[in-house]
């Protein structure tokens, strides 16, 4: 990297930390910090919601595919489309009047409105778990691609080191000051980012580096060039793993409370889903092609980055690599602000309640924001690899929380106990096989078998306390 690459670096960060700044001075209670006063357009919360949900796991990992099994590695981000597109469909029309007219700020407080406060603090705590976790996994991915190409050189203190507060600093003040207002415009930007540096820069310039299409279609199989280079087993994962977060995130929640109205909220998540399938899915495979033509021995996720690294001319370096951070940082910041919301709205309680002012309701989100981004950073810097831990308590959040949340939604025979025991017995399980290292049958991911259980558990036992409270009765 040369001058100009750091300076379009700069201006980005400058950027980025300049929509706190604004939003800091927007927002005047704990509606403007955690759902953007239920006024936020489609097309923003759109961008957001699949800038969020792609990240930086999701744009290293397409390309990973895209190295390994060519083009039907797209396949991963389809679960996104049908993901999003159900939730149009099925959960929005629900989620949105009964969060307008009951001043729904967290996913838990629809499961309180249904369950009750046991169950709310139980998923509060499962998924502020898991969000602290993806929280401090973005900052150390981020701190990683900083040490490896901004901070490479630095020799008065330790790279990486370095690049973990300096990340975390970053995310930690737009997100501290700018509530969900400033994660959503800093999505936007950070999204057009992506598309631009990978699609407008990236693609073409490493395609023409590399020798051209033909370079590509002459030196990769031919299986690289279809849809059907994926087992059906696999397809099965990938939909009974990522398509239910869908239904329990807390991102997601959050976004659906901050729309207009339910048209407006319905819109976004149309919009979310022709992001991540066709968009974002092809041009993520499609480097990835790339990278296998010019660094055919490396290993696969990271021959990407290698190649933007080291393809790309002058300049466009500085774009692509702004481009990656945004992908991590939007990822990040969405993360932080829905671990914060567990905390100062379901874990400790409604700081709005009588005898607080709007004005210091504000000031303990934001304290609250802090504190969890902190204890994220104190994460990202103690352990080598946050990610087994992050899906360990990613695979607990899907599998315990799925089955009680659409009993919640359509089923009037739910029972409170037998959520909260099917929460428990589903996740845990699923967290048994994972540590165990197991071989499920016919090679199924361990959540899928921990859903079952789950709904095993959820439907005979709430049959079964329904009936004993009419008998009660």
């Amino acid at each position: 990297m040369i001058w100009i690459d750091y300076v379009l670096f700069g201006l980005y960060f400058t950027a980025v930390l300049g929509i706190g700044f604004y939003f800091y001075r927007k927002n005047t209670d704990r509606e403007d910090y955690f759902v953007g006063s239920r006024n936020i357009s489609a097309s923003h919360v759109g961008m957001s919601l699949v800038a969020t949900d792609v990240g930086g796991g999701f744009s290293i990992g397409l390309g990973g595919l895209g190295f390994l099994i060519g083009l039907s590695g797209s396949w991963l981000l389809f679960t996104g489309l049908a993901g999003a597109w159900m939730v149009a469909v099925i959960m929005v029309p629900r989620i949105k009047k009964l969060g307008d007219t009951h001043r729904f700020l967290t996913y838990p407080d629809f499961l309180r409105y249904r369950y009750g406060g046991t169950v709310a603090l139980i998923a509060a705590i499962i998924s502020g778990i898991g969000y602290l976790g993806f929280t401090s996994a973005q900052i150390l991915a981020g701190a990683k691609l900083a040490a490896g190409s901004v901070f490479s050189d630095l020799t008065w203190m330790e790279p990486l080191h370095f690049s973990l507060y300096v990340m975390a600093a970053v995310i930690l003040v737009y997100t501290v000051l700018g509530g969900l207002k400033a994660v959503i415009y800093t999505d936007t930007v950070q999204w057009f980012i992506l598309l631009t540096g990978l699609i407008g820069f990236g693609i073409p310039f490493a395609i023409i580096k590399t020798g051209g299409w033909h370079a590509l279609t002459s030196s990769l199989p031919p299986s690289h060039f279809r849809l059907d280079n994926v087992t059906w087993v696999q397809l099965f994962n990938w939909f009974i793993t990522i398509i239910p977060v869908w239904f329990v995130a807390m991102t997601l929640y959050q976004r659906i409370y901050a729309c207009r109205n339910e048209r407006e909220a319905r819109k976004a998540f149309f919009i979310a889903g022709l992001l991540e399938y066709p968009v974002m899915a092809f041009a993520g495979v499609t480097l990835g092609l790339v990278a296998r033509v010019a660094f055919p021995e490396a290993e696969p996720e990271m021959a990407m980055p290698m190649l933007l690294h080291n393809v790309l001319p002058v300049g466009v370096t500085g774009i692509v690599l702004a481009a990656y951070f945004s992908a991590v940082m939007s990822t990040a910041d969405s993360c932080l602000i829905a671990a914060s919301s567990h905390l100062v709205n379901d874990m400790i309680g409604s700081s709005g309640k009588s005898g607080i002012s709007s004005k210091n309701a504000v000031r303990i989100s934001q304290t609250g924001t802090l504190v969890i981004g902190t204890l994220a950073l104190f994460l990202a810097s103690s352990f080598q690899s946050v990610l087994e831990i992050i899906l360990h308590a990613y695979a607990f959040m899907v599998a315990g929380l799925l089955i009680p949340t659409l009993g919640a939604y359509f089923w009037k025979k739910s029972h409170p106990a037998a959520a909260l025991i099917s929460m428990v017995g589903g996740g845990s399980l699923t967290l048994v096989l994972i540590v165990l290292k197991s071989k499920p049958w016919l090679g199924l991911d361990p959540s899928f078998f921990g859903i079952c259980l789950s709904l095993f558990l959820f439907v005979p036992l709430s049959l079964i306390l329904k009936r004993k409270e009419s008998h009660a009765r």
